[in-house]
């Protein structure tokens, strides 16, 4: 559990930001409300569910695990690592889908991000770019 202090900060098990939660909030499950952090940002763009050679990975929960490891890579690039990552925005086609088997979702997402958990929106849109794409996700870091 992550030590709260007066003014409703903790700090992430990273070290590298700090969490915000309000004071008499309920803790959020899988992403935080705030993030207060400092340093060199990076930006990374929509990531989907599509590997290096272009293919696609089958079903919704694959294709995040995808989208995500897609992020890893490009923050690899900036000597960032997802604990760097103050937050996430996932465009989903289909929120059954999101919402379908969140057990498995949170099991790709950890395998990935770990225990790292952001500020984070989803938003279900018509449509994507790619048709094949079922969910994007886009990534803010910041490197201390």
């Amino acid at each position: 559990m992550i030590p709260e202090n007066p003014i409703g900060e903790s700090r992430d098990d990273g070290g590298f930001h700090t969490v915000l939660q309000p004071q008499g909030w309920p803790r959020p499950r899988g992403f935080a409300y705030g993030i207060r952090a400092r340093g060199e940002m990076v930006f990374v763009g929509g990531m989907i569910g599509q590997d290096e050679h272009g293919r696609f990975a089958q079903g919704f929960v694959a294709q995040a695990r995808q989208a995500l490891a897609n992020i890893a890579a490009v923050l690899a690039q900036a000597g960032a690592a997802p604990q760097h990552i103050v937050r996430l925005t996932w465009y989903v086609r289909d929120m059954s889908e999101y919402l379908g088997d969140l057990e498995a979702l949170g099991a790709a997402y950890r395998e990935i991000m770990g225990r790292h958990f952001p500020a984070m929106a989803v938003v279900e849109v018509s449509r994507l770019v790619e048709a094949q794409a079922r969910v994007e996700i886009e990534a803010t870091a910041v490197l201390p």
